[in-house]
């Protein structure tokens, strides 16, 4: 299901009027039950997920928005510009109210979110005759998909854009996050009448990670432990972004315990994130009774019950 196909309000499943403040809270309770670390495998979560996040990251945007409640599903057309749209409709009303009728439609709606309105408006004398208007190049957009270790080190991509001769290679700083843009000027679409060209604008989409959890600009995986290695300690190796780091797990570590690992996380501009070793212990997979008469005695070793005091 894409943005396209549904309604971003229904999407989310909020009202048109919703304030920021609960659009932001009704997103991260979708996204933290639709994530793929939370439904690992479920194609269907995974599809909801993609869907909400592109719902969330127009509705979010003021300017997107007030586009989208203005033009509906035409606005997430690539390369739409509402003021040109705004400007079609004005010119094409002062025509009808001018009592001089249309021989030929030579613009159509089409066109226009397609990004050909300047053009074709120029090229067939669409504006009436007489001296024609400088008029600016449609902004391109596009979008620039990056993996988390992108986002990490920082990634150079190639953008090929309609009638370009070639792609254009963008650095995309470290930090990026769904949602961020890029604007180039000048690399969009050609100016008419000797007006300048357009702008380039990327915007930048994380895929999830198999493994990894990001939180603003710290990051958290999940590293299984042996009871043995959770009860007496060890030292082990973990992987992050920057390579191996030996870590120390305490004697008697819990599950879910987290390790934190600090400047291992996001670097973006002149702040670094950290990041989270979260330890899962995890059961042997094979039986041996010996070892089962030992856990069965371990009970005596507890304080108290570990459920002592749970409620809802």
């Amino acid at each position: 299901m894409s943005p396209n196909e549904k309604d971003l309000y229904s999407v989310l499943g909020v009202a048109r009027d919703v304030s920021n403040e609960d659009l932001r809270t009704t997103y991260r309770k979708l996204a933290r039950k639709y994530h793929p670390d939370v439904n690992p495998g479920d194609k269907t979560a995974e599809e909801h997920f993609k869907a909400i996040a592109s719902a969330y990251e127009i509705l979010s945007d003021p300017e997107k928005r007030k586009a989208y409640d203005e033009f509906g599903e035409d606005a997430l057309r690539g390369g739409f510009d509402p003021e040109q749209a705004r400007a079609y409709s004005q010119w094409k009303g002062r025509r009808e109210q001018s009592g001089r009728p249309f021989e030929r439609e030579y613009v159509d709606l089409e066109d226009l979110f397609g990004g050909a309105f300047a053009g074709q408006a120029y090229a067939s004398g669409g504006f009436g005759g007489g001296a024609q208007p400088k008029m600016r190049g449609q902004d391109v957009y596009a979008i620039a998909e990056m993996e988390l270790a992108q986002v990490v080190e920082g990634a150079e991509v190639s953008i090929t854009t309609p009638g370009a001769s070639k792609p254009t290679r963008v650095r995309i700083p470290m930090g990026a996050q769904t949602g961020d843009t890029i604007r180039l000027r000048g690399k969009g679409g050609p100016g008419m009448g000797g007006g300048p060209a357009g702008d380039l604008v990327i915007e930048t989409r994380v895929r999830p990670h198999p493994r990894v959890r990001r939180d603003g600009l710290n990051l958290t995986m999940g590293v299984p432990l042996t009871l043995n290695e959770a009860y007496n300690g060890a030292s082990i190796e973990v992987p992050t972004f920057s390579g191996s780091v030996k870590v120390k797990v305490p004697p008697r570590t819990q599950n879910g315990a987290k390790l934190r690992l600090r400047n291992k996380g996001i670097r973006r501009k002149d702040k670094q994130g950290d990041f989270f070793v979260e330890l899962e212990v995890r059961m042997p997979q094979r039986e041996d009774s010996e070892f089962a008469e030992l856990l069965r005695k371990s009970d005596e070793l507890y304080d108290e019950s570990p459920r002592k005091g749970l409620r809802l």
